[in-house]
């Protein structure tokens, strides 16, 4: 066990590593340069000049790498190019409302999905299980920012008279801040709660087959007992694996859905960087999702030591 573990934080660390470099490349290969998107269009060459000065974007590649990884290393991630304020105080201050974001849709999709696929799979070829088909599909055919944009459209212009700013970021973890979440949940959970319906009930029909679910079956256990005990158990394991990942990448991959709803979490952070070139909270960023990806990955595999006992000695 100690081998396996550090076997894998040797791998994070090699990932780490590998995600820091390929994107402080791509970023520095960029067409556009730094200084043109910090200057301006009317700035002078000498101004543009001064300003990759400034930044230290005048010295070498191989320099600016080595800074780079030396203060990577000690967990500093640099200074903004726009604000001039540490990445990782933006990063903070952003991080609370899109993770708060991701739990709770994180927490709609995958109790709802594993409930709706479930019900499909026990109710096989009945009415219940043509009404699940059917969402499924028009969760599949939905993208989130549709879904956004409809769900805004009809509770902030149809149903109340305050306006937009109903849906207003606040404080994380207070109850007006919750109550504002209720529909970027909806939206940002909708489309996964399908995937994981689908992806639930086909695993169960595929438990279901198994003989030693008739067995158990023909023992008289109470049906609702095998399929909690027996069934749902070893069919959970594709849907943790996904989840894993899905729950990981969602944190960079918000964007639309802070966009619509104005909440000001990672994703806002990640478009209005791209878009001013601010390097620094791009490669933060980054690290931050590929950090969430790895630690998912490992939860995962936590998991399925407690789905599977056949797994734990392997």
């Amino acid at each position: 066990m100690a081998r396996l573990a550090a076997r894998r934080v040797l791998h994070a660390v090699f990932m780490l590593w590998l995600v820091a470099t390929l994107v402080f490349v791509f970023v520095h290969v960029s067409p556009v340069p730094v200084e043109r998107v910090l200057g301006g269009p009317r700035a002078t060459p000498e101004t543009l000049a001064q300003i990759r000065a400034n930044l230290g974007l005048d010295r070498p590649f191989p320099v600016q790498y080595w800074c780079f990884a030396g203060r990577l290393l000690r967990g500093d991630l640099g200074d903004s190019y726009v604000t001039g304020a540490p990445v990782t105080a933006l990063i903070a201050a952003r991080l609370p409302t899109t993770l708060c974001l991701i739990a709770g849709g994180a927490v709609l999709w995958f109790a709802g999905g594993v409930a709706l696929g479930m019900l499909g799979a026990v109710k096989a070829r009945t009415l219940w299980d043509r009404a699940a088909a059917a969402f499924v599909l028009l969760g599949l055919a939905t993208p989130p920012f549709v879904m956004a944009l409809a769900l805004l459209y009809v509770f902030s212009t149809r149903l109340t008279e305050s306006g937009v700013h109903l849906f207003e970021a606040g404080p994380p973890l207070e109850a007006d801040f919750l109550r504002r979440m209720i529909l970027p949940w909806i939206a940002l959970s909708f489309l996964m709660l399908a995937t994981y319906t689908r992806l639930t009930r086909a695993a169960m029909l595929d438990v279901l087959g198994e003989d030693y679910v008739r067995t158990a079956r023909a023992k008289g256990l109470p049906e609702r007992r095998v399929v909690g005990r027996h069934v749902l158990r070893p069919a959970l394991t594709p849907v943790v694996t996904q989840f894993g990942i899905d729950l990981g990448a969602l944190v960079g991959s918000t964007i639309v859905i802070e966009k619509v709803f104005g909440l000001q979490g990672v994703g806002q952070l990640v478009h209005q960087s791209i878009a001013a070139g601010d390097t620094p909270v791009i490669i933060g960023v980054t690290l931050l999702v590929t950090v969430c990806v790895i630690t998912a990955n490992l939860v995962v595999d936590i998991c399925y030591s407690l789905l599977d006992p056949r797994l734990r000695h392997r």
